[in-house]
């Protein structure tokens, strides 16, 4: 029996070894698979956006987009730093190498924005139009709107995608209780969290470290970069 129990314990003690290292503390540990966690719910948010009937104007827009924003939960009228919630993955579209670069990870969250289809918590992406738009987030802090300009993106079938305004830095769209939408978001703070960025890439390293220099890359980020490549194509005019 006490050597059934050795054997039982030698083997999870490998288990927690394969998981996160010994040397690499519990709260690393955790925010390491925080990002795994966050980076597969941002690609079941960006599958589900491309994938709408009344998401055909956002389709077109991403073809154009500079940098994806993605957050696969945002909580209405609390401002969030360092939770699930309200946390998101950015990444930018190389025109010279024709694929993307990313993840890098963000919180999103501020008193006064709000949702334009109601709910208490939606799937937000952003579709940085402009090179102004991925500059302003590769900033550790940037505000909506005052920082960088944002507009409300098209939705349905009144919507106009080849109308839309695509001086504008930022277009952002919304889901909410299975309604898609645009989403009004000035005034929302966006913020770096370095804590992720660091854990999942094993390394201290920056936004432009990731998505720019492209110091750091993940294979376990392959299918998410392999959704924005089919979608969206890789370079751009």
């Amino acid at each position: 029996m006490f050597n059934s129990l050795l054997r039982a314990a030698a083997v999870l003690c490998v288990c927690s070894v394969v998981v996160c290292a010994v040397s690499v503390s519990p709260a690393r540990c955790d925010d390491s698979a925080q990002a795994r966690q966050l980076v597969e719910k941002a690609q079941i948010t960006l599958g589900s956006f491309i994938d709408a009937d009344e998401m055909d104007k956002f389709r077109t827009l991403l073809k154009s987009a500079r940098g994806v924003f993605i957050s696969p939960q945002v909580i209405r009228g609390a401002f969030i730093f360092g939770g699930s919630g309200g946390s998101g993955v950015f990444m930018v579209r190389d025109r010279n190498r024709g694929d993307w670069a990313g993840p890098a990870f963000y919180t999103i969250g501020e008193v006064s924005f709000g949702l334009q289809i109601g709910g208490d918590a939606s799937e937000v992406i952003f579709l940085a139009m402009t090179d102004r738009g991925v500059t302003a987030l590769l900033s550790s802090s940037v505000k909506l709107g005052a920082d960088v300009g944002i507009a409300v993106g098209p939705v349905g079938a009144g919507a106009d995608a080849s109308t839309a305004n695509l001086s504008v830095d930022i277009l952002t769209f919304s889901r909410s209780k299975g309604l898609y939408g645009g989403a009004s978001l000035e005034g929302a703070i966006v913020k770096v969290r370095e804590s992720l960025n660091q854990a999942y890439y094993s390394k201290n390293v920056s936004p432009s470290d990731i998505l720019v220099a492209r110091t750091v890359s993940s294979g376990h980020a392959v299918k998410i970069r392999g959704l924005l490549l089919k979608a969206a194509g890789g370079g751009t005019k």
